[in-house]
């Protein structure tokens, strides 16, 4: 995953975990608009997340944030 979409996942991540808590989900559409305004990075999230790491529709924020960080 490359950096600058990184650091936006942490950035939403944390948002969400400061309004909703620590059990609050999310999906990989999250980090994005509601327009395609850039299918070739959504399309990297969707592999990070469905490919790469099998993750479910929604995970825990707090799980995502951890593994982005992580460097995973």
């Amino acid at each position: 995953m490359r950096e600058g979409l990184r650091a936006k996942a942490i950035e939403i991540c944390d948002a969400k975990i400061a309004k909703k808590g620590d059990t609050v989900g999310l999906s990989f559409y999250a980090f994005f608009a509601n327009k395609n305004d850039d299918p070739e990075l959504l399309m990297e999230a969707a592999e990070w997340w469905i490919k790469t790491h099998e993750l479910d529709h929604f995970e825990k924020a707090k799980k995502i944030r951890e593994m982005i960080a992580s460097g995973l």
